[in-house]
């Protein structure tokens, strides 16, 4: 394989291209230098239940739902390509490959004889991003070149694929971007950011990220607000909160991510003028406020006046607009979604 060879995988793997057309491509390039017959590459779903498909070359439509479902993923478990090692094919097991359920239920009938797979690793060898798996016709076995040049493009091929890399890279762009972290689906919890440190106010079950998730359940794919650090009164001051949903096709494998940054220009405005100002936004009357903050309906009404003076709104709904777009939003938190 040559260097220039590599360096086309490499491209394709960096392009800003959705995740599926950088997998498509990569399977489509990978084909030009091993000679399989057919193949998968799929992202490993948090659970580890099953595999999220993003994309193949040759393979009906009822085998990929087959490899996508929770059969294959307990093969992949049996074989040990759901940790890190290198790519094997069915002559390096110690039983006929028959005896496993994909390949005597799928693979063998579709006319497959062996394949070379391996698990998908981030970096460090410890996150399980997805599998890959090249299909051989017959009695075909795969190549110790093959196998070579396969160990030696993993890297690339990992990066391509990998939706927090896609991800990380858009967080990076937040400015002064201080802490983060990847959601994960349902009750999974929450990963580490790569480059980003986590924060005491991004724990798994937070009242921040029960409305990051609430806001991209909502259908957001962006959103930015403030969060008062050290309570409900912002005794330690705001930080800004910047939430990316995931690609909508991805949602089994990566919701989002959640990043930290300072708070920037707050016009002056104070923390209770803040919490007024986002029950406003919220569409709250002065009454609700009062109701809600437990303060009388006329301190309600001061705040108000501070608040369009400030941002030199002349009524509540321009200074919500203004608020809005300024980024001067700090919610009230929502209870978890079931």
């Amino acid at each position: 394989m040559t260097e220039g060879a590599a360096l086309r995988l490499a491209d394709i793997a960096a392009s800003p291209s959705p995740v599926q057309e950088r997998a498509q491509a990569l399977l489509i390039e990978l084909g030009r230098h091993i000679a399989f017959d057919a193949s998968w590459i799929a992202l490993a779903e948090p659970d580890g239940v099953k595999y999220t498909s993003l994309a193949s070359t040759a393979l009906e439509d009822s085998t990929l739902q087959y490899l996508s479902g929770p059969s294959t993923a307990q093969d992949i478990e049996l074989t040990g390509n759901s940790r890190a090692g290198p790519p094997l094919s069915g002559a390096d097991l110690s039983y006929p490959v028959q005896e496993l359920q994909t390949w005597a239920e799928c693979l063998l009938p579709a006319g497959f004889g062996d394949a070379l797979s391996v698990g998908l690793f981030g970096p460090g060898r410890r996150r399980h991003v997805g599998f890959l798996t090249l299909l051989f016709r017959g009695e075909e076995r795969p190549s110790t070149t093959a196998r070579r040049i396969l160990s030696r493009l993993l890297p690339t091929l990992i990066s391509g694929i990998d939706p927090v890399r896609s991800m990380t890279a858009a967080a990076l762009l937040v400015h002064h971007s201080d802490a983060g972290v990847v959601l994960l689906p349902g009750r999974i919890g929450v990963g580490p950011m790569p480059g980003l440190p986590d924060d005491e106010l991004l724990a798994a079950d937070s009242a921040l990220l029960n409305f990051a998730r609430a806001a991209i359940g909502d259908g957001q794919t962006f959103a930015s607000f403030l969060w008062p650090r050290g309570g409900r009164h912002a005794p330690n001051g705001h930080v800004r909160v910047t939430v990316l949903g995931g690609d909508d096709g991805l949602r089994a494998v990566l919701t989002g991510i959640v990043v930290l940054s300072s708070a920037g220009d707050l016009r002056g405005l104070t923390p209770r003028e803040l919490e007024v100002l986002g029950l406003v936004i919220d569409g709250h009357s002065n009454h609700e406020i009062a109701g809600e903050l437990v303060i009388a309906t006329r301190t309600v009404a001061a705040h108000l006046e501070h608040i369009l003076a400030k941002l030199q709104a002349g009524s509540r709904t321009l200074a919500a607009v203004r608020a809005e777009r300024a980024g001067l939003y700090v919610p009230a938190p929502r209870p978890r979604r079931e």
